[in-house]
């Protein structure tokens, strides 16, 4: 069962979560019922594992209902689930339905059903015995419904390590993996992601917005216009909305304040404006023609560092990747106020990217920073990933050859359409691989995250050890 793709309608996107999720819950009573009926008639020596099998298809029950109701209150956030949801759906729908085909069949005893079912489907799962196999289905919907409710419990890291066992399973089960649905834009996911730290600023100035501005209803917007997100600055006294053109799919920012009372809008195409960061703000400038100068658009202040690095990628990504814009000058790509630490070529999704990590000079910050290394396109940001409290853990970096490391602990903001993070993704627990054209990158990339030991490690903080920053731009054939 695959969700249909693309979904243009909201109310037809309800229906098919609705549906998809009501009809595995039914089909999830129904086998946990006869499992049930299986159970008692069985002798004591052979029920192992069927009670915990019993229990997690409950659990799978009760979950996918859980999707269908928060899917009402929480309408918003429902594009954001439905590539998960057509991921783990087909699957169990297969499960299940293979379950009830053993359970049926006549020929055997009920003991050697039961027999038969476990070891056959733990076989075919590479090992992962049968009640396990629900209970990664299980961890992955409880994903999806903190990813859908907006849960500080969320964690894409898990929520990925889940779903590279669920795609190894539906491979061997000959359900094909590529995921069909590909109606949301990658902007509509950057500021939906849990933020994974908050380095605040210390300023609290206002955000201004320097228009020019026009009344409600004054604005020609075309019809089938997407909204891609919505930012509230400084307590939502301003708004951004960002959404593609219904005419020709470009991007536009379309700014809100207030003025006497009332709503007032300002509306710039994104080709139309150049991005420059000045300390805890943004300015965004536009070209008057009347004057023949440039004139300041907008200038927003963010709270945190990590809110401004990713408004500030997001719009070079989508300036960069726009048909109508002519020029994107060198000075945006270069973000002020960071400190480049280390640069070097990668392999990164069968593509040669460029990975910087950056320090910033106002909160001390550390990010890593993944961008188009060559071409038309070249700086234009692919993903970035701040570095959190969790890179002072032992585990956090592991060199795992002479040219691959992996990060064990580290969350993708992506920006671009055509990327797939799985890909880089490695292991049962989902650790994130970054494969160097040189050993010598990699060595360099390691030390900069390695702590200088001390002899007095164990009563006070490590810290990170100090680098010269390091260019290492040479690149050669990439190997294992």
């Amino acid at each position: 069962m695959e969700l249909s793709s693309p979904i243009e309608d909201a109310s037809l996107v309800d229906a098919h979560l609705l549906n998809g999720c009501c009809l595995e819950a039914d089909r999830s009573d129904s086998v946990w019922l006869r499992l049930e009926g299986l159970f008692i008639a069985l002798p004591e020596a052979n029920r192992r594992h069927l009670r915990p099998l019993i229990d997690e298809i409950r659990t799978s029950s009760l979950l996918l209902r859980e999707l269908a109701d928060l899917s009402q209150v929480h309408h918003d956030r429902v594009p954001l689930v439905l590539d998960p949801l057509n991921t783990v759906l087909p699957c169990m729908s297969r499960s299940l339905r293979d379950i009830t085909t053993h359970y049926e069949n006549q020929k055997l005893t009920k003991v050697n059903r039961w027999r038969t079912m476990f070891h056959e489907m733990t076989n075919e799962a590479g090992g992962l015995q049968l009640p396990q196999r629900f209970v990664v289905y299980n961890h992955y919907l409880a994903a999806i419904r903190d990813l859908l409710s907006r849960s500080p419990n969320f964690d894409l890291n898990m929520m990925e390590a889940f779903r590279l066992q669920i795609m190894n399973l539906r491979e061997a089960r000959g359900i094909p993996n590529n995921v069909l649905m590909q109606s949301i834009h990658w902007s509509e996911q950057i500021f939906s992601l849990p933020l994974p730290s908050r380095s605040p600023f210390k300023s609290h100035l206002p955000s201004e917005s320097f228009g020019p501005h026009r009344p409600w209803g004054h604005l020609s917007i075309p019809n089938n216009s997407k909204v891609l997100f919505r930012r509230p600055i400084d307590d939502d006294k301003i708004s951004l909305i960002a959404y593609s053109d219904g005419r020709d799919g470009s991007p536009y920012l379309l700014l809100r304040t207030f003025y006497m009372g009332g709503p007032w809008f300002s509306l710039r195409g994104v080709h139309e404006l150049c991005i420059q960061r000045e300390n805890e703000a943004i300015h965004f400038k536009r070209w008057s023609r009347s004057e023949n100068c440039s004139k300041l658009w907008a200038t927003l202040r963010f709270q945190t560092w990590e809110e401004l690095i990713l408004m500030y990628c997001t719009f070079l990504a989508l300036k960069s990747r726009n048909t109508l814009t002519v020029q994107l000058g060198t000075k945006e790509y270069a973000l002020k106020g960071e400190k480049k630490l280390f640069q070097a070529c990668i392999l990164d999704d069968g593509f040669k990217h460029s990975l910087i990590v950056y320090e910033d000079k106002y909160t001390g910050g550390r990010r890593i920073h993944v961008a188009v290394w060559e071409g038309e396109l070249r700086q234009c940001p692919v993903w970035t990933a701040f570095v959190t409290h969790q890179s002072a853990s032992p585990t956090w970096l592991k060199r795992v050859s002479r040219k691959r490391i992996r990060l064990a602990d580290v969350q993708l903001y992506v920006f671009c359409q055509q990327y797939r993070q799985q890909s880089q993704r490695k292991g049962s627990g989902g650790s994130f691989e970054i494969q160097f054209y040189s050993e010598e990158a990699a060595q360099s990339f390691k030390d900069l995250f390695t702590p200088i030991p001390t002899k007095s490690n164990m009563s006070r903080p490590i810290t990170p050890r100090p680098i010269t920053p390091r260019i290492v731009s040479r690149p050669t054939t990439p190997r294992a």
